[in-house]
């Protein structure tokens, strides 16, 4: 099932990179929920333990730019 993502994905990574200090190698992510163009919500809990999970956003994308 894959999961598109919006602008959320820039802002977790934000939060990650100045809530706790930086991650580093081999941190487990915090749990986290996005909305993705599908209209649903998902969040990390989901999926821990059962699939990988990657989140990749694209800044230039659709804009224009």
């Amino acid at each position: 099932m894959p999961i598109r993502t919006t602008g959320m994905a820039v802002a977790f990574l934000v939060a990650c990179g100045t809530a706790a200090g930086a991650p580093q190698e081999g941190d487990l992510a915090p749990d986290f929920e996005l909305s993705a163009s599908d209209g649903a919500t998902y969040t990390l809990a989901q999926f821990r333990g059962k699939q990988s999970v990657v989140i990749a956003f694209f800044p230039k994308a659709f804009t224009g730019g």
